[in-house]
């Protein structure tokens, strides 16, 4: 099976961390084809870090492109604007190879705090093989283990096994490892995601920049696996170099507004991403994270501030669209509308 493969890292003022985390591209055992990297209107060198990387530097022009944002969208901005662009890409690029077998097309997703590891895709990439050998389908989203500088594994990155399968076996004993499996999952981060870029295309949807942070990828994961397959593969592993470990249920501060105001917008506009069922449990799940936030947290105070701005804002304003969020970059906006029609 034929794949081609564009890498979209979006970046923050981490300019030591982007250099890290496309050098681990760089050193993959299976070469990505294309790269993207979305800027994020970084202060430090960030910017220049990006463009000077052999990645970018040495790459043609159909093989590598630099975003440089005016200002920063946050990551659900940064990786709307990056899979546009990479989709644009594949588009203008897709008769370029003088082979006529089939090519499928995946858009790998991460952080610039994400260091794969160097056989990170090609272990996604053998899940793809199996799941097709299983299943006799392509999945829709894979998604890589992320361990924290230590070895422990970051139980913010796992997903929970599928509730409930539809279609597909639930575990891939030939993907993952001995001990763990790859498994069916209802939703992955952005954390090393593997998506289908026909599912993307399919569905004419992108993830939404109004989100900025904190659910973006849970509310468009669970988009293409409402019907997609998707799995969470344990032997693709990734580094995820936060400033301190934490879990799911780490206390989340301010940005617990924005965990508030996405769900109940969640809610509101994506509830066709939901199963009557899925909808009940994703309710329980909510309502109970919350109250051990609030539980856990060293300030209250602020929790409880976060949750009245956010339930206001989410119940009274709509998101914006990713039209309207990126119309002062007309070159991002026309590949978003070229996705999204």
């Amino acid at each position: 099976m034929q794949f081609t493969i564009t890498a979209v890292v979006v970046s923050y003022n981490r300019e030591a961390l982007l250099q890290e985390c496309l050098d681990g591209i760089a050193a993959q055992t299976r070469p990505v084809d294309r790269v993207v990297v979305v800027d994020n209107a970084s202060t430090d060198h960030a910017l220049a870090v990006a463009r000077a990387h052999p990645l970018i530097a040495d790459a043609t022009p159909s093989a590598a492109m630099v975003v440089e944002l005016p200002r920063n969208v946050g990551g659900a901005g940064g990786f709307c604007a990056g899979m546009a662009e990479a989709l644009a890409m594949m588009e203008e690029h897709s008769h370029d190879t003088s082979d006529d077998s089939p090519s499928y097309h995946y858009i790998w997703l991460m952080d610039d705090d994400t260091v794969p590891t160097p056989t990170a895709l090609e272990e996604l990439l053998e899940a793809v093989d199996c799941c097709i050998d299983a299943n006799h389908a392509l999945p829709a989203v894979l998604g890589s283990k992320a361990v924290w500088v230590d070895g422990r594994e970051h139980l913010m990155n796992k997903p929970r096994e599928r509730t409930w399968i539809r279609k597909g076996v639930r575990h891939l004993p030939d993907a993952g490892t001995p001990d763990e499996p790859a498994y069916q999952v209802r939703s992955l981060s952005f954390v090393s995601c593997l998506i289908n870029a026909g599912a993307v295309l399919h569905q004419h949807k992108l993830p939404r920049s109004a989100y900025f942070l904190w659910n973006d990828d849970y509310e468009f994961t669970t988009a293409l696996l409402r019907h997609g397959i998707g799995y969470y593969v344990p032997s693709s592993q990734v580094v995820h170099k936060t400033r301190v470990f934490g879990s799911s249920d780490a206390d989340p501060g301010k940005r617990f507004y924005n965990e508030v105001r996405n769900k109940l917008w969640l809610l509101r506009f994506s509830r066709d991403n939901f199963s009557a069922a899925e909808l009940v449990e994703f309710l329980l799940k909510t309502v109970r994270r919350w109250v051990l936030t609030w539980m856990r947290a060293k300030d209250r105070a602020l929790i409880e501030d976060c949750l009245r701005r956010g339930w206001h804002d989410g119940i009274r304003t709509n998101p914006m669209s990713n039209a309207d969020v990126f119309r002062d970059v007309p070159n991002v906006a026309k590949a978003i509308t070229a996705v999204e029609g």
